[in-house]
C-alpha cells in the first residue's frame, strides 16, 4: 500500500447526532496533513454510484452543531454483494481515491471489513449510532444527545404522569441493546426499566411493584428490542396488575436520532474523526477507531462487529435499588 494522498468518507446507516462534527474533523485533518478529501454521498451507495463531492476546509464550516448528515446517509444492499464492492473499487480507483473513512454502525463496518478482504484500499471506521452498542468502544457518536433528548422527554411526561396518577410506558430505541434504556431510565429516576438484556424483567413488573411501595405515578422505560414485544405489548399484558393506574404508552421513535449534538458529543466526534484520518496515514486497515477509558483505541473490524458489548450489570442493580 502506497502513501496516501486522496480520502474519501461517508456516513452509512442510521444517523446520529455528531456524524458532522466527525466529517468536519476528519475533511480538516486531512487538510492540515497535505492531503485531499472526497465526500462519498449517501453511504455505499455514492460509492457504487460514483457520486463523490470535494471537500476543503471551508466546506465544513457551520456544521458542528447540526444534527445528521450533509453527506447523507442509506443502507445499500447492492454493496453486499461481490458485484457491488467491484463497482465501489472501480469507482474508488478512477477517482484516485487511496483510504475511506466510515462513519456508522456494525453493519457498515462489516461492508468495509469484506471490501477490505478483497481489495487493497484501505478502510477505517468511527463509531455513529445512538445505540452506543459496538464492541471496543466505550462510546458511539450521538449516543450522549440521544440520551439527553429521551430525559427531557421523559421528565415532561413524568409531569402529566403526576398530574393524572398515570403510569407511562415509554419506549426508546435499541433493537438489540438496552443502553439507551438503562441509562436514560436511571438518569430520569424511572421506577423500572425493561431491557433485551435482562430476561423476563417485563413479567415481573408487578413484583418491582410489590413490597409496599405507594407511588402516585410511575414510568416505565421499555427498550424497543426486549422480548416482551415492545411498550404496547408490555403495557397490555401487565394492564390487570396495576388496575390502580390509568396506563399510557409513549413511543418516542426517530425523535432521538435528531436534534442538535450535546457538547460530549461534538468533542468525542471531533477526537475520532481526527484519529481516522491518522490510522490511514499510519497505514492502518480494516479497523474502528474507539475510546476506551478516555484514550483512542483501534479495534479490529472483525471484533468490533462479531464480539458483543454487554451493558454494565452494576447499573441495572443501581437502578432498581434507586427505584424503591
Amino acid at each position: 500500500m502506497g502513501k496516501i494522498k486522496k480520502i474519501g468518507v461517508l456516513t452509512s446507516g442510521g444517523d446520529s447526532p455528531g456524524m458532522n462534527a466527525a466529517i468536519r474533523a476528519v475533511v480538516r485533518t486531512a487538510v492540515y496533513e497535505g492531503l485531499e478529501v472526497m465526500g462519498i454521498m449517501c453511504g455505499y451507495q455514492g460509492m457504487i454510484n460514483a457520486d463523490f463531492k470535494p471537500l476543503q476546509a471551508h466546506s465544513v464550516s457551520d456544521i458542528i452543531q447540526r444534527g445528521g448528515t450533509i453527506l447523507k446517509t442509506a443502507r445499500c444492499e447492492e454493496f453486499r454483494t461481490p458485484e457491488g464492492r467491484a463497482k465501489a473499487y472501480v469507482n474508488l480507483k478512477e477517482a484516485g481515491i487511496d483510504g475511506v473513512v466510515v462513519i456508522g454502525g456494525d453493519g457498515s463496518f462489516t461492508g468495509a471489513r469484506l471490501f477490505n478482504e478483497e481489495y487493497d484500499i484501505p478502510f477505517v471506521g468511527i463509531p455513529g449510532t445512538i445505540d452506543n452498542d459496538i464492541f471496543g468502544t466505550d462510546y458511539t457518536i450521538g449516543y450522549d444527545t440521544a440520551l439527553n433528548t429521551v430525559v427531557e422527554a421523559v421528565d415532561k411526561i413524568r409531569d402529566t404522569a403526576s398530574a393524572h396518577n398515570r403510569m407511562f410506558f415509554v419506549e426508546v430505541m435499541g433493537a438489540e441493546a438496552g443502553f439507551i434504556a438503562l441509562y436514560s431510565g436511571i438518569a430520569s429516576g424511572a421506577e423500572a426499566i425493561v431491557i433485551p438484556e435482562i430476561k423476563d424483567d417485563a413479567r415481573n413488573l408487578k413484583a418491582m411493584f410489590d413490597g409496599g411501595r405507594k407511588k402516585s405515578s410511575a414510568i416505565i422505560i421499555v427498550a424497543e428490542g426486549d422480548e416482551g414485544g415492545g411498550a404496547f405489548a408490555i403495557a397490555e399484558s401487565v394492564k390487570e396488575d396495576f388496575k390502580g393506574y390509568d396506563i399510557r404508552v409513549s413511543v418516542l421513535g426517530h425523535l432521538q436520532r435528531g436534534g442538535s449534538p450535546s457538547a460530549i458529543d461534538r468533542v468525542n466526534a471531533s477526537r475520532l474523526g481526527h484519529a481516522a484520518v491518522e490510522a490511514l496515514i499510519d497505514a492502518q486497515k480494516s479497523v474502528m477507531v474507539g475510546l476506551a477509558n478516555g484514550e483512542i483505541t483501534l479495534v479490529p473490524f472483525r471484533k468490533a462487529v462479531k464480539l458483543h458489548k454487554d451493558v454494565n450489570h452494576s447499573l441495572v442493580a443501581l437502578a432498581k435499588i434507586l427505584s424503591v
